[in-house]
């Protein structure tokens, strides 16, 4: 018997029930629990904020586990935890808005405490490799005035980029974007598009 299919959500928008991003992942995971209904489903709210990694998380992170001190442990316990909750996921949805054409500062934070040498990646002869294959992760990605894949859009493209550095490469991106240049009728169009494309995008998976 397999086992139910496990859902990571990151939430990363300071807009609340305002959020666009938030309003895609939430139907993201739902369409997905259509499919599977006995699925589990953790939530992981960054947007309050997450600890930036220092010279003390560096030191802790590169050194040998077993030789690790207890306040060095403590110093990774939270990134520890971020990474169990990744590595035991089968799809991960990211909600990310673009602030100043680029992801969230808090997004960034929690992408530093899961990216880590020889965790959830390492290097090779032939290159670095990621060690979290076999994911797959949706990203809600929403926008006032960044065009996905525009010239100006740092934040699609770095979170492929990041994800498939740590070994998910079937990433998918379902947008809303440059919402603030459309009307009101329009913006209202544009999240219906969005949240069509991605009961679409899992009726084919």
């Amino acid at each position: 018997m397999s086992k139910p299919l496990s859902i990571l959500k990151i939430e990363s928008s300071v807009r609340g029930g305002a959020s666009v991003t938030r309003r895609l992942a939430d139907r993201v995971v739902a369409d997905l629990l259509r499919g599977a209904p006995d699925a589990t489903v953790v939530t992981r709210d960054v947007s309050a904020g997450l600890p930036q990694i220092d010279e003390a998380w560096v030191g802790a992170n590169f050194t040998d586990p077993a030789e690790r001190s207890a306040a060095q442990k403590e110093t990774l316990a939270l990134s520890d935890e971020l990474v169990e909750e990744l590595r035991a996921a089968d799809v991960l949805v990211i909600g990310a808005p673009v602030y100043n054409f680029a992801i969230a500062s808090t997004l960034k934070a929690w992408i530093d405490q899961i990216a880590r040498a020889r965790v959830t990646f390492r290097y090779t002869e032939n290159g670095p490799e990621g060690l979290l294959t076999g994911k797959r992760a949706i990203i809600a990605f929403a926008s006032s005035g960044t065009g996905l894949g525009s010239d100006v859009d740092f934040a699609s493209g770095y979170l492929r980029h990041i994800l498939g550095f740590v070994g998910i490469t079937d990433v998918t991106v379902v947008a809303a974007d440059q919402m603030l240049t459309l009307g009101e009728t329009q913006v209202e169009a544009a999240e219906r598009q969005a949240e069509e494309a991605v009961a679409r995008l899992l009726a084919a998976a």
